[in-house]
């Protein structure tokens, strides 16, 4: 039984004709057969110069005996072989080698985080400190003397209202629009001043001024002068006569930070000092008082009290003297922090030609060259070179105090050479001499030239 096997190669063969066909590859067909222990092969195949019609002719012939006899079996041409070489097949990992790679995930993710939460950090110090910035720059805004002057209220005592003259005080305060109040005071007949502090301070209410103006006619004030003439005779024991003295000694009793001016209505600046006039002398004649006598009520008032005694001659020259301490008042806070300045020469910025000193000490060696500068015909290369010799005056201090003579001491940094374009000096005897003394002398009077 012969066994008809699938074909191993492919025969294409072309045939030359002179029709336009004589391009097109033909396929043949090999059968192979077996007939028992002999192998006998039968192959059909055309000659190259068979023409066109022949080669098809067989070929079909071909196709249709290898259909009829195996149909199941079909032609397959095989695959073209692939250049270089086979790519290795893909390597397990091991359980340390995931355990590495899913730890150096986890540090990658801590350091992300890490970095984000740095980054958030820095963030809302940033965020801070411009909302400190901010705020201290709204308190200094709020301390200048036009914003100051809005958050002081007059507080007039109700007794002052009495007299006829006390509405041109009032006018004046409502024409320039300052905030005024009508209380009863400690004092009688006096004006006060109270201060609203910044929200993040009010706790404790407005915030009383120190500055208190009793405002007296001549009548008042002379009795005034008698208890304190009696007080003075009675061997410094204040009358027990009830009288303006009285009360104002209890008030500076109980607040001795206050400060009280008398304001004397009704005289000339003059009648203190003798220009009375005719009811005005009788009453002192009255009295017993001379001109020597109120001078020393007045200095006593001054000293041992603090009181000030200020003659005006109408409620005009009233209201202008509330107006002057009105503004003085307001120009206080912004004048203490103006005021506050610890070392005049570590000044914050080059404006000044001070030197910034850190927190660190980066700076002070500057500051040493600077302080070094400031003697006369001491010119920057000579401190560069002394504070590069000594860079701290304690190490300067230590090395005239290892000396024993004046004169050693006097010539320590006389040798020392000065490098100015290219050519060497020394400081000298003179520089030297007056450094010595502006480190060491006691005397704050004296002429270092």
């Amino acid at each position: 039984m012969s066994v008809l096997k699938r074909a191993k190669t492919w025969e294409i063969s072309e045939s030359e004709g002179e029709s336009d066909a004589e391009t097109i590859p033909s396929i043949k067909c090999i059968a192979f057969t077996d007939q028992g222990d002999d192998n006998n092969e039968t192959a059909t195949a055309n000659s190259p110069t068979d023409s066109l019609e022949q080669d098809n002719k067989d070929h079909n012939t071909d196709c249709k005996s290898t259909a009829k006899t195996e149909p199941s079996d079909t032609l397959v041409a095989p695959r073209p072989a692939r250049s270089g070489t086979a790519s290795p097949g893909r390597k397990r990992r091991t359980k340390e080698e995931i355990e590495a790679d899913r730890q150096r995930v986890e540090e990658r993710k801590e350091a992300r985080e890490k970095l984000k939460r740095v980054r958030a950090e820095e963030k809302e110090e940033r965020r801070e400190d411009q909302q400190r910035r901010k705020e201290a720059a709204e308190r200094q805004k709020s301390l200048r003397p036009e914003n100051c002057l809005k958050c002081l209220t007059v507080c007039i005592d109700p007794a002052l209202l009495q007299d006829d003259g006390s509405d041109v005080l009032l006018g004046t305060l409502s024409a320039v629009e300052w905030r005024s109040s009508i209380e009863t005071q400690q004092l009688p007949h006096s004006i006060t001043w109270t201060r609203d502090l910044p929200p993040e301070k009010d706790s404790s209410g407005p915030l009383e001024e120190e500055q208190v103006l009793l405002v007296l006619g001549l009548t008042d004030f002379m009795s005034m002068v008698v208890s304190v003439k009696q007080t003075l005779h009675g061997n410094g024991e204040e009358s027990a006569v009830e009288s303006v003295f009285k009360l104002l000694s209890e008030c500076l009793n109980r607040d001795a930070k206050m400060a009280v001016t008398v304001l004397v209505m009704g005289s000339n600046a003059n009648s203190w000092t003798g220009t009375w006039d005719v009811p005005e002398l009788s009453q002192r004649s009255q009295l017993g008082m001379e001109d020597l006598d109120i001078e020393e009520v007045l200095v006593f008032l001054q000293l041992y009290r603090n009181i000030t005694v200020v003659f005006l001659d109408s409620w005009q020259d009233v209201t202008d003297h509330v107006c002057a301490v009105t503004k003085a008042l307001s120009k206080r806070p912004y004048k203490l922090l103006t005021e506050r300045c610890e070392l005049p020469f570590c000044v914050d910025g080059s404006w000044a030609s001070g030197v910034r000193v850190e927190r660190d000490g980066a700076g002070l060696s500057e500051v040493w060259s600077r302080q070094i500068t400031q003697l006369n015909r001491v010119s920057p290369a000579v401190a560069s070179t002394l504070t590069t010799a000594y860079p701290s005056p304690q190490i300067l201090l230590q090395a005239y105090s290892s000396l024993e003579s004046e004169e050693e001491k006097r010539g320590l940094l006389a040798g020392l050479l000065v490098k100015t374009g290219g050519k060497e000096r020394r400081i000298g005897p003179e520089i030297s001499a007056r450094v010595y003394r502006s480190l060491t002398a006691q005397n704050p009077q004296l002429v270092l030239d």
